[in-house]
C-alpha cells in the first residue's frame, strides 16, 4: 500500500490570527506566515536570503483550534494544500495562492512546550460509563496456614 502524502509548510505566524465565520457559520481562520530562506555557502556556513510571506487559512476545527492555540511569532508546521484563486482589484484581474491548512501545530523542532497526556474521554466512553454496572468490591481471603 502507497504513503498517502501531503504538501506542509513550515515557518512562523507573521501576523495575528484572525478568526471569522463563513456564510455556512463555519470557523474561517486567516493569517501571514512568514518563511525563512537560506543558501549553503562553499565553507559550509549559511546566508539568510529574502524571508517570504504567504496566506494561510484553515476551517472548522482546525480554525478553532489554531486560533486558541497560535499567536504572532509561533514557528508552526501545516499540513494541507496550496489553493490558487483569482479576484478582481481596481478593474484588474489578479491572481493569488494560499495554503489550505488541514491540521496546524507548533514546530516540535523549534518550540519548547509541555503535553498533557492526561486520556481524554470519547463520547461513547461517557456514555457507557453512565450504563456501566457498578464494581464488585473485593474482599481479601486470610491467608491459609498449613500444619
Amino acid at each position: 500500500m502507497a504513503i498517502q502524502t501531503q504538501q506542509s509548510f513550515s515557518g512562523f505566524v507573521a501576523s495575528d490570527p484572525q478568526l471569522t465565520r463563513t456564510e455556512n457559520g463555519d470557523a474561517r481562520l486567516f493569517m501571514k506566515v512568514g518563511k525563512e530562506h537560506y543558501r549553503q555557502e562553499q565553507d559550509g556556513s549559511f546566508t539568510q536570503l529574502e524571508t517570504t510571506f504567504h496566506n494561510l487559512v484553515a476551517f472548522k476545527a482546525a480554525a478553532e483550534q489554531g486560533h486558541e492555540r497560535l499567536a504572532k511569532g509561533d514557528k508552526i508546521i501545516a499540513e494541507g494544500y496550496v489553493r490558487e484563486y483569482s479576484y478582481q482589484r481596481d478593474g484588474q484581474n489578479m491572481e493569488g495562492e494560499e495554503f489550505v491548512a488541514r491540521r496546524l501545530g507548533h514546530d516540535m523542532a523549534r518550540t519548547r512546550y509541555d503535553v498533557d497526556r492526561t486520556p481524554r474521554r470519547t463520547a461513547p466512553e461517557r456514555d457507557a460509563a453512565a450504563f456501566a454496572a457498578p464494581a464488585r468490591a473485593t474482599a481479601q481471603s486470610a491467608p491459609a496456614v498449613s500444619m
